[in-house]
C-alpha cells in the first residue's frame, strides 16, 4: 500500500497507535514490519500531557522500542514558540500537565501557581485533567488583560476505547468565548510539528508520509507542508469524511498495520 518512494513516516499517536491506554493491533509486529521495510519514523502528537521520555516508556510497555528524539509533542512546540518571543526566566501561567511543565522549565521559564497568576507574562493552555474553575477564571482574566495566549492544540475531542471525550479545544473554547481572543497554536494543523519532525528525520517532504486519524489536524498539517498523507480509520475521522476531503488524501487504510503490511 505504501508508495515505493516513501522513506519515512510521521505518525500521530492517539487513534493511530493506541486509544487511551489500549494498543491498536499488534504493535510489536507493526513496528517490526516498519523497520524491516527500512522506514525511518517519528511520532508527532498534539497530546502534550507527557514528556518524550514518558511516551518512550509507554511505547516500551507496549513492546515498541524507540529513542526519545523520535517523539515530537505539542508541548515541545509551544516551549519553542515561547522561547522565540519571551526571555529566559519569564513568568508563565499554564493550564496543563507535566509534558508542558517540563518543556517550559527546560527552556528556563518560571511556572506560576494559580495564586500568583497575576504576575504572568504569558499564558499557556493544554489538556489538563485537573482543570477547575479557578484556573479557567485566572486564565480568562489574564487574556482579557492582554497577556499573550498560547495553546498546544485545538483538538475538540480525544479518542478513548469507549468513545470520544472532550479534548483541549473543548476546554479552550470556554476561554475564547469569554475573551473573544484566539490563541497562538503550536500543534497540528499548523505546520511547526511537521517541520520539526522533518528536521529530525532528515528526509524530503515528498518521501515522508504523514499518518493520522484526524482530517482537520493530522492530514491538514501534512498537506500544509507538502507531504503525502495517509488517513487510518482506527481513530476519529471516517471513510465518508475522508472521501469528501479536499485536497485528496493519498492513502486511506483501516489501520497502521494495514498501511505497512
Amino acid at each position: 500500500m505504501l508508495p515505493s518512494n516513501i522513506k519515512a513516516l510521521i505518525l500521530d499517536m492517539d487513534g493511530v497507535v493506541w486509544k487511551g491506554d489500549a494498543p491498536i493491533g499488534d504493535l510489536p509486529a507493526t513496528f517490526n514490519r516498519i523497520r524491516e521495510r527500512g522506514l525511518k519514523f517519528v511520532f508527532a502528537t498534539n497530546n502534550g500531557t507527557k514528556t518524550p521520555e514518558e511516551y518512550q516508556e509507554k511505547l516500551r510497555d507496549l513492546g515498541v522500542e524507540v529513542e526519545s528524539w523520535q517523539v515530537v509533542t505539542s508541548a515541545l512546540g509551544i516551549a519553542f514558540m515561547l522561547a522565540q518571543k519571551h526571555p529566559r526566566g519569564a513568568k508563565v501561567f499554564m493550564i496543563g500537565e507535566d509534558g508542558i511543565r517540563v518543556a517550559l522549565e527546560e527552556k528556563g521559564f518560571e511556572i506560576l501557581s494559580t495564586e500568583d497568576a497575576t504576575k504572568a507574562e504569558a499564558f499557556v493552555m493544554g489538556i489538563d485533567r485537573t482543570i477547575n474553575f479557578m484556573k479557567v477564571a485566572e486564565a480568562t482574566l489574564l487574556v482579557r488583560a492582554g497577556v499573550p495566549f498560547y495553546t498546544t492544540n485545538t483538538d475538540m475531542t480525544f479518542p478513548t476505547p469507549r468513545g470520544e471525550i472532550p479534548g483541549n479545544g473543548s476546554w479552550l473554547s470556554v476561554i475564547t468565548s469569554a475573551t473573544g481572543v484566539e490563541p497562538m497554536v503550536a500543534g497540528k494543523p499548523f505546520p511547526f510539528l511537521m517541520e520539526l519532525s522533518l528536521d529530525r528525520l532528515g528526509t524530503k517532504k515528498d518521501e515522508t508520509l504523514v499518518v493520522g486519524d484526524r482530517l482537520e489536524t493530522d492530514i491538514a498539517a501534512g498537506q500544509s507542508v507538502g507531504c503525502p498523507s495517509a488517513l487510518v480509520l482506527s481513530g476519529v475521522s471516517s471513510k465518508t469524511q475522508a472521501d469528501e476531503w479536499k485536497p485528496r488524501i493519498n492513502i486511506i487504510a483501516d489501520s497502521l498495520s494495514a498501511l505497512v503490511k
